[in-house]
């Protein structure tokens, strides 16, 4: 099962993240950019790639105990960028956030220690907006957000960390939660 843990994002972010998106593709309509359907739209903390069906519940349960530590928090949607030379990721940011980072740092030492790998990269709190496979329209890309406004899309409560699987099909990945956990430490 390929497996990550996310925070969901509330439906009035996702409609603003739309409506960016929207814009970004009027402003590039070119191939070799693949867009994110918005209601696929999450916060990863960690992602776990290909886990076998016997390690599910460990992963479900470390998961729980993680989020039980902490308390609910406000996190806010601003921003937008790219990752990568050229740009392989368009991305809308969340404004640091001591309690974000510490979750998702807390998650990293928790599954570091049962025996998980520990991310190569460092933890940067973002929400994939597409992925672009094509150089020629990383760089369209990467211009059409130079002509964006700075902007907040909206502020998201963080009460619950999601554990969901990813199955991957021809018409897009297809997101199923295998566990739920509040925040309530």
């Amino acid at each position: 099962m390929r497996l990550f843990i996310a925070v969901d994002v509330d439906e009035q972010v996702r409609r603003q993240l739309a409506s960016v998106q929207k814009q970004m593709r009027q402003a590039f309509s070119g191939p070799g950019v693949k867009w994110v359907n918005p209601d696929l739209i999450h916060l990863t903390l960690k992602f776990l790639g290909e886990v076998p069906d016997r390690d599910v519940p460990q992963v479900c349960r470390l998961t729980e105990e993680t989020a039980h530590r902490h308390s609910p928090f406000e996190i806010r949607v601003q921003g937008i960028g790219t990752f990568g030379k050229p740009p392989r990721v368009l991305w809308v940011g969340v404004l640091d956030s001591e309690k974000l980072a510490a979750l998702a740092e807390d998650i990293e030492k928790t599954f570091e220690k049962a025996g998980w790998p520990r991310e190569e990269k460092g933890f940067s709190a973002h929400l994939t907006l597409a992925r672009i496979k094509d150089p020629k329209a990383g760089g369209a890309v990467e211009r059409a957000v130079q002509t964006q406004p700075p902007r907040t899309f909206g502020d998201v409560w963080v009460d619950q960390v999601v554990v969901y699987e990813s199955q991957l099909s021809a018409g897009g990945p297809i997101y199923t939660p295998a566990g739920k956990y509040d925040l309530n430490g």
